[in-house]
């Protein structure tokens, strides 16, 4: 499709379309945050709790990276 391979598609999208959705969702967790009125307690744990995910995919990124597996 307009001159790239599948494999160069699906790499931009893993890295900037995943990218792009997990700044969606830190967005998302800090509207939860304000909106029910947290805190900077509950907020803090809102985003302990909910961007554990988000951490482990990066931490996933950055091993595979450094161990230099593709």
């Amino acid at each position: 499709m307009f001159g790239y391979t599948e494999e160069q598609i699906a790499w931009f999208g893993l890295t900037f379309g995943v990218g792009a959705f997990m700044l969606y969702m830190v967005f998302i967790i800090f509207q939860l945050a304000r909106e029910s009125k947290a805190g900077r307690y509950g907020t803090f744990v809102l985003f302990l709790a909910l961007g554990v995910g988000l951490i482990g995919f990066v931490a996933k990124g950055i091993i595979k990276y450094l161990m230099g597996v593709e």
